[in-house]
């Protein structure tokens, strides 16, 4: 797939400024102007960042009325259930929940729903269940409840009280809970900070625990004043790269320092996850996104969350390692099934797809499990890079994810096709919805002709956003440990990407794989010359004579010697 290339316009002015008041390179400092960072001080919290940046708890919406209930709890010695949710986010998130309240005297109990039988959030089936197993009059959701009015004022009418954690959007009207922590609540002109608008759940329960232990430290109450509260962040860094939030703010304090926490973590779970997982001691946020959180997604996606949980919580490695096996072997199901239903998905559309009329691709069939249909959709819309609906179900009612391009707001174009939908929502590059699928041909020809109404001809080109042209002396491995410090990368700070002009082959190209699908070349300006691997190449066009190439630049490690190395993206004749 060619892409439409999109270097960052070269800011020379501001960025000699910045490299000369930093002591940084302009390269670097290029860099961090791409990310929106334009500002010294704000550039030296980005490279440097630190706990003690992190903003007072209290701080948060309704912080203050959650605590005061959970104190009034332990006061009666009133059991606190924590209603979670089956991702790696609620599943951290509770994981963290419990440790914190049992260490400081609260009598905790967890619940997490089955994504089969009782679906997402706090709904009314999920939170029967709930109560018939740990009956209580307090119930803290946790990742999930900003939109769940009517099961919120249903569990008031019977006595429980409602704590919700979360980062969702909110319904109009929100749920009457007792107090409702989350930072989308608040406006954003009233928000003292706004790094708290882009915490997950994770990093809102670690704000929890702050405060927690903030107020008992206050009071005196027993095991709060001994509490630490930075073996947490293992748990925090875990969620907060699975979930996708922008690594920027808090949330890169909270990465950043708990990956070190990661590295070298003592809690049994993870020692056991990074073991069967291969995950090496060196690790990066793109292994945890890529290694670690699959595995805790697995056990939501095909059964119960419940394994996950139970491994966090482990208090011993041979505990530990049963579980971390367990979900080992449901994520090799998992992609098992994910890549089973992709391949058929795949052949069918490449043998009938039209790119000047297929704006967008519309999939289901019976019994497709409902548990990874987002994922293919992601796998489908690499493929063919259009917005992307897989719909499964064994019922009257099919289920399905969607996923979609920039520039396509999916949540706006399914209210588009309300009538022909059971329920929906979402938002502009994801959603969910329930479908009869009697219905499927009629909603994929309207969906069609929105989008084909909605998306500009060069918008079904994927953008390739490149950081700067370099040339390739530039990309040195002493460049390269200055760019290091931004780490950690993921969403809201890309990993880097450049692009050199007029380079060409220095040796014949490689080709590499049992199939041949990757291919290993020696690209050279005439003065330094870099491996480069372009994984997954197939029998593509490949580069001939001069061209410009785009790729990320790396650092290989052979044999105790490093090197720079080149992964490559895309070519372009010159």
């Amino acid at each position: 797939m060619k892409y439409r290339w999109m270097p960052a316009p070269p800011q020379p002015l501001l960025t000699e400024k910045l490299s000369t008041t930093l002591g940084i390179t302009p390269l670097l400092a290029q860099c961090l102007v791409n990310r929106g960072l334009s500002d010294a001080e704000a550039i030296e919290r980005f490279l440097n960042p630190k706990l003690k940046s992190l903003a007072d708890p209290f701080l948060l919406p309704n912080m203050e009325a959650a605590v005061v209930r959970l104190l009034a709890a332990r006061e009666r010695s009133e059991p606190v259930v924590i209603f979670g949710d089956y991702d790696v986010d609620g599943v951290t998130s509770s994981a963290l929940l419990i440790e914190v309240l049992r260490a400081i005297g609260w009598t905790v109990h967890s619940f997490l729903p089955r994504r089969m039988e009782e679906g997402y959030g706090l709904t009314r089936d999920g939170v029967e269940n709930c109560l018939n197993q740990f009956p209580t009059t307090l119930l803290l959701a946790v990742d999930c409840g900003s939109t769940a009015f009517e099961t919120v004022a249903w569990l008031k009418g019977r006595g429980v009280d409602v704590i919700v954690l979360d980062h969702h959007q909110i319904s109009n009207p929100p749920p009457a809970a007792v107090a409702l922590v989350n930072p989308q609540m608040t406006p954003d002109s009233g928000l003292r900070t706004p790094d708290f608008k882009e915490l997950c759940s994770a990093g809102l329960a670690f704000k929890l625990a702050h405060a927690l232990v903030k107020r008992g430290r206050e009071l005196g109450l027993p095991g709060a004043s001994a509490f630490e509260l930075k073996p947490l962040l293992d748990l925090v860094a875990l969620g907060t790269i699975a979930d996708l939030v922008p690594l920027t703010g808090e949330n890169r304090i909270f990465v950043s320092v708990g990956m070190e926490r990661l590295k070298n973590t003592d809690r049994p779970g993870l020692v056991a996850l990074k073991k069967v997982s291969g995950t090496n001691a060196d690790m990066r946020a793109h292994e945890v996104g890529f290694q670690l959180a699959p595995r805790l997604n697995a056990a939501g996606r095909l059964e119960t969350a419940e394994a996950a949980l139970n491994l966090l919580l482990a208090n011993s490695l041979e505990g530990a390692m049963p579980m971390a096996q367990l979900l080992d072997s449901q994520n090799r199901e998992r992609q098992s099934i994910e890549r089973g239903i992709s391949d058929q998905i795949v052949g069918a559309v490449r043998a009938r797809f039209k790119p000047e009329t297929d704006f967008v691709i519309v999939e289901g069939q019976l019994l497709w499990h409902i548990g990874v249909v987002g994922i293919v959709a992601s796998r489908v819309l690499n493929e063919f890079y259009r917005p992307t609906i897989i719909l499964g179900g064994d019922s009257d009612n099919w289920r399905g994810s969607g996923r979609s391009i920039v520039g396509f707001d999916l949540a706006a174009a399914l209210r588009e096709c309300n009538d022909l939908l059971v329920r929906h929502g979402g938002h502009a590059m994801a959603a969910g919805l329930t479908i009869h699928p009697d219905n499927l041909d009629a909603f994929r020809k309207r969906l069609n002709e929105v989008a084909r109404r909605e998306i500009r001809p060069d918008q079904l080109q994927p953008p390739l956003r490149l950081d700067a042209e370099v040339k390739l002396h530039d990309v040195s491995l002493d460049t390269l440990a200055e760019l290091d410090r931004l780490n950690p990368t993921g969403q809201g700070n890309p990993a880097l990407q450049f692009f050199a002009r007029n380079v060409r082959h220095n040796r014949p190209l490689m080709r590499m794989g049992n199939e041949k699908q990757h291919v290993k070349m020696w690209i050279t300006d005439g003065k330094t010359t870099h491996e480069a691997v372009w994984w997954r190449a197939g029998q593509g066009s490949l580069p001939v004579g001069e061209f410009d190439l785009a790729f990320a630049p790396q650092v290989n490690e052979f044999n105790g010697r490093r090197s720079v190395q080149l992964k490559v993206l895309d070519w372009r004749p010159v």
